[in-house]
């Protein structure tokens, strides 16, 4: 092998730069070329590739989002295109591909290691639910972020007296939000992967306003519900002021945290490292702290499932 390709797909992650940098790295250090691709998988198809080098990556580690740039390629679903994408890489004698991204983009890969072409993918989502790895590059630093947001609406709520019903991403997981939750001493956490009773959350409330607390903050997943709605009905039933705020995409964006950057530097050096090895078809991931990796096939099959213990202890420490 003497040419590999990188490209970002889906939504962004702090991190991601990070791993960029350590494919191209890692991947001259070996004595390949790296080509990177501009706009996710549009760009495959359109051919745009750029040459990487060791200055292209410098000054990038410290970046949010990606400078390879990521959109969202439904045309690339047809067999049809992916066989004319590889034909594109094979043209441009480029042997392996290397794909950051979350399950959509893995999908894409699958499919064209499937037709003969290898690739190797790296998890790259913050809302952390991506099966056959314990933890996805930008992850840490969305909770970080969420966290100090709370933080700082915490002052807020103790200085009014205030409920604050804050609504965090993760699609229909509810990583962030639990452990942001439990990180920023939120009195109720409200995921998809538990139950929950409003009837419960205004309780908890009450039973707190009862014992002298004049502030709260319930942290939900945008997966569950709506927090505004949410934040209309607490006050109706409470009779306290309930304010809701959204944090959105500030969540996607920001520099790395550290454990942002160390990860995505060893995920994307182990990725170059399984393509020279004759590795496709895989996806690079952390399992009870060791690095690992899993086919395509078995990451499809299902979801990195939440700590439930963790909600529970969530639950016992915010009486």
């Amino acid at each position: 092998m003497k040419k590999i390709a990188v490209l970002t797909s889906g939504g962004d992650a702090p991190g991601m730069n990070t791993a960029i940098r350590a494919v191209v790295r890692r991947g001259i250090h070996k004595g390949l070329d790296v080509f990177g691709v501009v706009n996710g998988y549009k760009g495959l198809i359109e051919g745009d590739f750029t040459p990487m080098s060791l200055g292209s990556v410098g000054d990038i580690i410290h970046r949010g989002g990606t400078i390879l740039k990521t959109s969202r390629c439904e045309e690339f679903k047809d067999t049809i295109v992916q066989q004319q994408a590889i034909q594109i890489l094979r043209e441009n004698e480029i042997e392996g591909l290397i794909v950051i991204g979350g399950d959509g983009s893995f999908r894409g890969a699958r499919k064209l290691t499937e037709l003969g072409f290898p690739t190797v993918g790296i998890p790259g989502s913050i809302d952390n639910d991506i099966a056959g790895t314990d933890y996805s590059i930008g992850f840490d630093t969305a909770v970080n972020t969420a966290v100090q947001a709370i933080d700082k609406i915490r002052d807020t709520a103790f200085s009014h007296e205030r409920t604050y019903v804050i609504e965090v991403m993760g699609r229909g997981a509810g990583d962030i939000a639990l452990w942001a939750g439990v990180c920023g001493g939120a009195e109720s956490i409200i995921i998809p992967e538990a139950d929950y009773d409003l009837e419960d959350v205004i309780d908890r409330i009450k039973q707190g306003h009862q014992r002298g607390k004049r502030h709260s903050i319930i942290v939900v997943a945008e997966g569950v519900g709506k927090g505004l709605q949410m934040g209309k009905e607490i006050q109706e039933k409470t009779g306290f002021e309930t304010k809701v705020t959204i944090l959105g995409h500030i969540q996607r964006g920001g520099s790395p945290s550290a454990y942002d950057r160390m990860m995505s530097s060893q995920m994307g050096a182990l990725a170059v490292d399984l393509l020279m090895e004759g590795k496709k078809g895989v996806m690079v991931g952390v399992k009870s702290g060791q690095l690992t990796f899993t086919t395509f096939v078995e990451v499809e099959k299902g979801r990195h499932t939440i700590d439930l213990s963790i909600y529970e202890l969530a639950r016992s420490l915010s009486i």
